[in-house]
C-alpha cells in the first residue's frame, strides 16, 4: 500500500521478471522518480487529500463512509477484473460488480452476517454465471479455474471491505475507523523511514525485492506506537489494546501488501490503474487496508 520502501533490491530472475522494474513510460508514471520507485510528490499530495477527505467524512458525517467505501470497492473490483481478464482469466463481471455492491449495503443493515450471506449468494450466481457463459449448447471453458479466481476476488476485495462498512456502525465506529486508517498509514510511514535509512537485508526478494527486514521492524515500531496511541487517546480504551493490534496488523498489512505484489507478478503489471498519482490504481491503496480491516474488526469487538 502506499509509498513502497527504498531497499537494496536482489538481481532479477530472468524467468519471472519483477514488474516494477519495467520502462516507467509503460505505465504512464512520470519519468522522473524517487529511490521508492514512485513520483513522491504526486504520491504525497494524493495520500494526503485522501486522509483528509477519510477524517472529515468520518468525524462529520460517518454515515457516508459506506457510500465511500462501496464505491472505493466498485472501482477497485473493476481494475482488478480488468487486469484479470487481460492476463487470460475468464472473470464475470457483471457478478463481481453487482454482488460486491450487494455485500457492502448488506452489511449496513446486518452487518457482518448479511455480507457473508450476500457473499455466498454472489459465489452461487457466479458458478451459475460461468457455467452458461458459453450457452446451453457449448461447455464452458476452463471452469474451475476462472471460478476460483472469481471468487477470490469477491473475499479479497467486498468481503474484506464490507468489514470497514460494519466497523463504523459499531459504538464510537468512527474512531475504530480511524484506528484503522492510521496505524495503517504509521506501518506504511514506519517502513518506508527505515526501509530508506537502514535497510540492508531483503525479506522475500522474490515476490518484493525492494521489501528488508530493517523496513519491516520500522514498520512495527511506528505501527505499534501508533496504535498504543490511537488506542488510549481517540478509542479511548486501555493502552494495552493497542499493543496487541499493532503488531497483528503490521503483520497483516504486509501480508497484504505482498498477496497484491505476486498477483501483479503472477499478470506481469506493475500496477493495478492509474487513476491516483504516484500510487496507482484504487485497489494499489487498498491492499493493506483490506485485510487490515478484518482484523481491526475482529480484535476491537473482542476486546471492547
Amino acid at each position: 500500500m502506499g509509498v513502497s520502501e527504498a531497499r537494496p533490491t536482489a538481481a532479477p530472475d530472468p524467468s519471472h521478471p519483477d514488474p516494477s522494474s519495467s520502462d516507467p513510460s509503460a505505465s504512464g508514471a512520470p519519468q522522473k522518480k524517487s529511490r521508492a520507485g514512485r513520483d513522491l510528490p504526486a504520491a504525497f499530495a494524493v495520500g494526503g487529500g485522501l486522509g483528509v477527505g477519510v477524517i472529515l467524512i468520518l468525524v462529520f458525517a460517518p454515515l457516508v463512509w459506506i457510500p465511500v467505501v462501496a464505491v472505493s470497492i466498485a472501482v477497485a473490483t473493476w481494475e482488478v477484473a480488468k487486469r484479470v481478464r487481460a492476463g487470460g482469466y475468464d472473470v464475470g463481471i457483471v457478478p463481481l460488480i453487482g454482488g460486491g455492491q450487494a455485500i457492502m449495503w448488506t452489511a449496513w443493515p446486518f452487518g457482518a452476517t448479511g455480507a457473508l450471506v450476500s457473499f455466498v449468494a454472489t459465489v452461487l450466481v457466479a458458478m451459475i454465471w460461468k457455467l452458461l457463459s458459453q450457452g446451453r449448447t457449448t461447455a464452458p471453458v476452463n471452469y474451475l479455474r476462472d471460478l476460483a479466481v472469481t471468487v477470490l476476488i469477491l473475499a479479497w476485495l467486498p468481503l474484506l471491505a464490507s468489514f470497514a462498512v460494519a466497523m463504523v456502525l459499531q459504538s464510537h465506529g468512527w474512531a475504530r475507523v480511524l484506528t484503522l486508517m492510521i496505524v495503517v498509514v504509521c506501518s506504511d510511514v514506519g517502513g518506508y523511514t527505515a526501509g530508506v535509512l537502514f535497510g540492508k537485508h531483503p525479506m522475500v526478494p522474490a515476490i518484493s525485492p525492494k521489501k528488508s527486514w530493517e523496513g519491516m521492524a520500522g514498520s512495527l515500531v511506528f505501527g505499534t506506537v501508533g496504535a498504543v496511541l490511537v488506542v488510549t487517546y481517540l478509542v479511548d480504551a486501555h493502552w494495552w489494546i493497542g499493543l496487541i493490534l499493532g503488531p497483528v496488523l503490521v503483520v497483516c498489512a504486509t501480508l497484504g501488501d505482498l498477496v497484491e505484489s505476486q498477483v501483479k507478478r503472477d499478470l506481469g503489471i506493475k500496477d493495478m490503474g492509474t487513476l491516483l498519482p504516484g500510487h496507482g490504481g484504487i485497489m494499489d491503496r487498498l491492499d493493506s487496508i483490506l485485510p487490515s480491516a478484518f482484523v481491526v474488526w475482529a480484535i476491537l469487538g473482542a476486546l471492547l
